[in-house]
């Protein structure tokens, strides 16, 4: 099978393109020489374009697309998250379907679904928000929604999209990271105690799913990919830490505190046209002091999806890997 994959310089993409140049052809989208060569040292093959400017070469004899790419912010203007979530992904959507592409993997989130509220024990039957005010909850959810209704199945066009929650584990270049750094600065505090519950999204379990959604999985339809139990926050991210030898501090702060220290902060920031991130912004804010639990059982019956590796398995392989 031939498949071309974008944001494989990114952790979920270059995952992807670690695990199905095992068995099969595949390309990836570069812009530039370190992208290049970073996709090489994998075993895909680069191929030079960008978002929106896909061409019907870039995708010759191509039999599924994995999109991963997106703007993921941590800041920016509404302008850029749509130029890259929603026009690129409909413009990769198009050229998709004219090159011959049987099958089309979206990368979603359950961002999507997400305006500032608590997601309790939610599935696929959950509406993508139509009114969010966190512009990267907008954008993905217009993408999915092009994704789901570009699907085509009597043209030989399946579209689907899966939909991770807080992916995580080895490769991650955010989370983990950032947290990490914050412990290291002594600026690191808990929201709310870390007590909100959440679901999660271990790399593997997600390169897992992507694999059988290569085959499997009914077009037109959306999927939540999770680990197989939620957790809390603090459960979370104490684990990941204890695997840099960081302790955690138990210093916290009210989730209205800092829901309105990132209303002020962006208020700020758009005033005065600043070019750095704020320190902390809404949707960051939000996400981070609301639970987020999800049933993944529509994924289970018609992928046959099974996570395969624990929370404790998860903080292992970040073990093994050393510190950052």
């Amino acid at each position: 099978m031939k498949i071309f994959i974008t944001g494989a310089s990114g952790f979920v993409g270059g995952a992807a393109l670690q695990r199905l140049t095992r068995h099969h052809q595949v390309t990836a989208m570069s812009r530039s020489a370190q992208s290049d060569e970073k996709i090489k040292a994998i075993g895909g093959e680069p191929v030079r374009c960008q978002l929106g400017n896909v061409e019907l070469a870039n995708l010759e004899g191509c039999d599924v697309v994995i999109h991963s790419a997106a703007y993921i912010g941590p800041w920016g203007t509404k302008e850029l998250y749509w130029k890259t979530n929603v026009d690129g992904t409909a413009q990769l959507l198009d050229i998709a379907k004219q090159a011959g592409v049987k099958r089309f993997i979206h990368i979603g989130t359950e961002a999507g679904c997400f305006h500032g509220q608590e997601m309790k024990g939610i599935d696929e039957t959950y509406p993508l928000s139509n009114k969010s005010p966190y512009y990267y909850s907008q954008t993905k959810a217009e993408a999915e929604r092009k994704v789901i209704a570009a699907n085509d199945s009597g043209n030989d066009f399946e579209t689907i999209s899966l939909r991770p929650r807080l992916i995580w584990g080895p490769g991650d270049q955010s989370v983990l990271p950032g947290i990490a750094e914050a412990v290291k600065q002594d600026k690191f505090m808990w929201i709310g105690g870390g007590e909100a519950l959440t679901a999660s999204t271990y790399i593997d379990n997600l390169t897992d799913a992507i694999e059988i959604a290569l085959e499997k999985g009914e077009g037109g339809e959306a999927y939540f990919i999770v680990d197989e139990d939620s957790h809390s926050f603090r459960d979370l991210f104490s684990g990941m830490l204890a695997t840099q030898d960081l302790s955690v501090p138990d210093k916290s702060i009210p989730s209205w505190v800092v829901r309105s220290m990132a209303f002020v902060a962006e208020a700020v920031w758009k005033t005065f046209s600043l070019k750095t991130d704020p320190p902390v912004t809404r949707f960051a804010a939000a996400l981070m002091s609301v639970e987020c639990t999800i049933d993944s059982d529509k994924a289970q019956q018609h992928l046959g999806y099974k996570p395969t590796v624990s929370m404790e398995q998860g903080f292992e392989a970040l073990r093994m890997l050393g510190k950052p």
